[in-house]
């Protein structure tokens, strides 16, 4: 399928969309900017919006799998079209949702990387920084992130006002700018206080709770290369900050947790989604069946 001319109209009924998405659905950043990139690859494939048809929607596709992309490629770009087909739809734009008979590959869900308990405690407490001012926001960092498992992208966006350090809380903006309180415990607590206490030394803003070398908000590839840095001196390989939220999900499970209040700690729309994390426990609890008993 050779690439069109990207047309106007379609260009416009993208950027239209993924405004609806940011302003009306409450998509996050990074999930508009998924779209947005699907869809205009869609608009280098067809010639304009009367060419949206199910035929040049499978080409498309196909020819994604003609260059080597991954089922979850496939799977994202196939509920990018069909979520924006549906928005064309009702609002003018085409007249049939073609791309609701397109259907989505399906994508095997493996099981995330976690580490151990005793593991986890040993991780947090290896934040490897240059100064004493970036050892202690890192290892506040790496124990809220474990303390709550929220998102890398929630804790960016905490403000100084988000902590409740008297009740052990702290206010969180999820996905959908839907707000939760996550619970902390006294070793997230003494992280946080520790940082607090020279936050001022690093700061230029007057809100943002964590802040970067150049005094402003911390970004999400700052919390990356922190993470990074902890799992070297750790010795623990491809860990991503992603992977301290299964932790934190998993070990709460272990440790009696019911499945709802995980849901809500975490964030999740779908108890669906939550529902992951009972198998890495089940999984878990196996492997230290098949380890230890002697009939295994």
């Amino acid at each position: 399928m050779t690439a069109a001319p990207e047309s106007t109209q379609m260009l416009t009924a993208i950027d239209d969309f993924c405004d609806y998405l940011t302003l009306v659905v409450g998509r996050s950043e990074a999930t508009v900017r998924g779209y947005r990139s699907d869809l205009r690859s869609l608009a280098a494939s067809i010639q304009d919006l009367s060419s949206f048809t199910l035929s040049n929607l499978r080409a498309w596709l196909g020819q994604a799998v003609e260059e080597g992309k991954t089922r979850a490629t496939l799977a994202r770009r196939t509920a990018s079209v069909k979520s924006f087909s549906t928005w064309a739809v009702k609002n003018g734009f085409i007249d049939t949702d073609e791309a609701a008979r397109l259907v989505s590959p399906r994508v095997s869900r493996d099981l995330p990387k976690i580490l151990g308990q005793t593991q986890a405690g040993e991780f947090v407490a290896n934040a490897a920084s240059s100064t004493e001012e970036e050892y202690r926001r890192d290892s506040a960092i790496l124990e809220l992130l474990y303390a709550t498992g929220m998102r890398v992208s929630e804790l960016c966006g905490l403000d100084l006002d988000d902590v409740d350090r008297h009740r052990r809380m702290v206010r969180v903006l999820g996905k959908g700018n839907k707000e939760r309180m996550i619970p902390f415990g006294e070793a997230a607590d003494d992280a946080v206080g520790q940082w607090l206490d020279v936050r001022c030394q690093m700061a230029k803003v007057d809100d943002a709770l964590f802040v970067g070398v150049r005094g402003k908000r911390i970004d999400t590839r700052q919390i990356r290369r922190i993470v990074d840095r902890a799992a070297m001196v750790s010795g623990v390989d491809h860990l991503s900050p992603h992977s301290l939220r299964h932790t934190a999900a998993t070990h709460l499970l272990d440790g009696g947790a019911d499945l709802r209040q995980v849901q809500e700690m975490l964030g999740h729309s779908s108890l669906q989604t939550t529902q992951i994390y009972t198998h890495v426990s089940s999984q878990r609890l196996l492997d230290a069946f098949r380890q230890a008993h002697p009939r295994a």
